[in-house]
C-alpha cells in the first residue's frame, strides 16, 4: 500500500538488489578503466629510451643497417644468404652471425665498418665447399677465419667471439 501511494505522488518505488549490484559492478570497472588510463598516459609521458646503440657506444649516430646492437657488447649481422661450392650442383647457405666485441668503441666501429664485415664473411664463405661446412670441426674453422678477417679491419677494438645464430645450407 505504501508503493501505491509512492506512486501516486510521482516518487518511484525502492531500488530492487539487483540493481545495487548492477551499480557496484559499474563502478567497479569504470574505476579499472581509469587506473588502466592513468597507466598508459604516465607511460606516455616517460622519456623515450635511447637507442642501444647511442646509450652504448655514447655517440649520437644510429647503427648501419644491416647491424642490430644486443644488449651487453654483442652486435647481431642481418642473414644472408651465399652460394656454396659443390659437386653436384649449385647450394645456398644462409647464416646469421653475432660478434661479441671487447669494447663499446668496437660496437661503433663494427658499425661504421659493416660493409667491410659483410663482404669479407661473404667472400669467405663463397670459398669454401659444402664438405668443408658440413661437420663441426669445418664450422669451428670458418669461425676462426672469420674472427681473423674481421679483426684485420678493426683498430679501436677487437671481436672476441662469433656466434652463428642461424647456419642453413640447402
Amino acid at each position: 500500500m505504501a508503493e501505491k501511494s509512492l506512486q501516486q505522488e510521482g516518487m518511484a518505488p525502492p531500488k530492487s538488489k539487483k540493481n545495487l549490484i548492477l551499480f557496484a559492478i559499474l563502478g567497479v570497472v569504470l574505476l579499472g578503466a581509469v587506473g588502466v588510463a592513468a597507466y598508459m598516459m604516465g607511460k606516455a609521458k616517460a622519456p623515450a629510451a635511447q637507442p642501444a646503440a647511442q646509450a652504448q657506444a655514447g655517440t649520437g649516430t644510429a647503427p648501419a643497417s644491416g647491424t642490430k646492437v644486443l644488449s651487453g657488447l654483442m652486435v647481431e649481422i642481418e642473414p644472408f644468404v651465399v652460394n656454396i661450392l659443390d659437386d653436384q650442383g649449385t647450394r645456398y647457405l644462409k647464416a646469421a652471425i653475432t660478434l661479441e666485441v671487447d669494447s663499446e668503441a668496437a660496437i661503433q666501429e663494427s658499425t661504421d665498418r659493416m660493409p667491410q664485415v659483410r663482404d669479407a664473411i661473404l667472400l669467405l664463405i663463397s670459398n669454401k665447399t659444402f664438405s668443408e661446412m658440413s661437420d663441426l670441426q669445418g664450422k669451428l674453422q670458418l669461425r676462426a677465419e672469420l674472427m681473423s678477417k674481421i679483426n684485420s679491419f678493426f683498430r679501436k677494438g677487437k671481436v672476441q667471439k662469433i656466434y652463428f645464430t642461424e647456419f642453413i645450407v640447402q
